[in-house]
């Protein structure tokens, strides 16, 4: 139990980092998202490769691309759009739907049939994050909303199948070949539809540093970690610690007054996310274990014999 209550502490830092990319990403970076995906992926996956230098081997070149869309470039990419395009109420809410779509998707892809109280706290969860971020009216951009339900699905799937292939290759080498394989399978995209990289001034490279190292590099590494240990539901709801975290750092660094109903919505999250930890998935055997099969008394007495 201390085991499984380490890796979900390890595994908050995630969300916990990418909850404050939102205020970087619309402040101190550049507007073009194709560019800061490309920025933000792949020098992590080269931080991280010079940790672990190994290359991908037989069906890892593949896997590593697939991961490293649905994971990284594409869903970098499009978390930067929706960063410009929706208020980050609006995308925290859209966002706030992956621990149940996580869920569904390990149901369908791997077997784990999530228990009610895991669907109990990421429907809770969901409920808070709407509760506490949506109030005075926003002009939403349709756009931006089929970006973040774009952005939300790609990843579930992404870390659905990460779950599905964890073990052949250490956390490292996995997490490093998808960040490399999402930001080079982005730079063409970049170069043809944004022209030459952005110019970069003091902040944003500083912004870019965090953003790359701290919410990228370290983040990813925690995220997969906790795939591996606790798997899609319970680390998907970890998850929802993203838009706590942005409404926490408004409060204490942009000096924004939490009201009444933010607290009772950060209180409903917390609690959802509390009440998922109790539940535990149910997984089919892994291909390749041993299967118990149960001995008849014809094949005892046989034994005996």
């Amino acid at each position: 139990m201390e085991a499984k209550w380490g890796w979900v502490a390890l595994t908050a830092i995630a969300p916990i980092a990418w909850g404050s990319t939102y205020v970087v990403t619309r402040t101190v970076l550049p507007g073009e998202p194709l560019w800061g995906a490309v920025l933000r992926a792949l020098p992590a996956g080269l931080l991280l490769l010079l940790v672990k230098r190994r290359l991908p081997r037989g069906a890892w070149w593949w896997r590593s691309a697939v991961l490293g869309i649905l994971t990284s470039g594409g869903f970098f990419a499009l978390v930067y759009a929706v960063a410009r395009l929706l208020p980050s109420g609006v995308a925290s809410t859209v966002m706030a739907a992956s621990p149940l779509a996580m869920m569904g998707l390990a149901w369908l892809v791997l077997g784990q049939r999530p228990r009610l109280l895991a669907l109990a706290g990421g429907v809770a969860g969901a409920i808070g994050v709407a509760v506490m971020l949506l109030g005075a009216a926003h002009a939403v951009d349709p756009l931006g909303v089929i970006a973040a339900v774009a952005a939300m699905l790609l990843s579930s799937v992404g870390y659905v199948l990460a779950t599905r292939w964890e073990g052949e290759v250490d956390v490292f080498s996995a997490t490093s070949r998808q960040l490399i394989a999402g930001g080079l399978l982005m730079l063409p995209l970049a170069l043809v539809f944004e022209g030459a990289p952005p110019a970069l001034d003091g902040p944003a490279i500083a912004g870019f540093a965090y953003v790359t190292v701290i919410a990228t590099a370290v983040a990813f590494l925690a995220w997969f970690g906790g795939l591996r240990h606790l798997g899609p539901a319970t680390v998907g709801l970890i998850g929802l610690l993203n838009p706590v975290t942005g409404v926490l750092l408004g409060a204490l660094i942009a000096g924004e007054t939490l009201t009444g109903r933010q607290l009772l919505g950060l209180a409903i999250v917390l609690a959802g996310i509390a009440v998922g930890q109790s539940a535990k998935a149910s997984r089919k055997p892994r291909v390749g274990a041993k299967k118990v099969v149960p001995v008849t008394a014809v094949e005892k007495s046989r034994m005996r014999s």
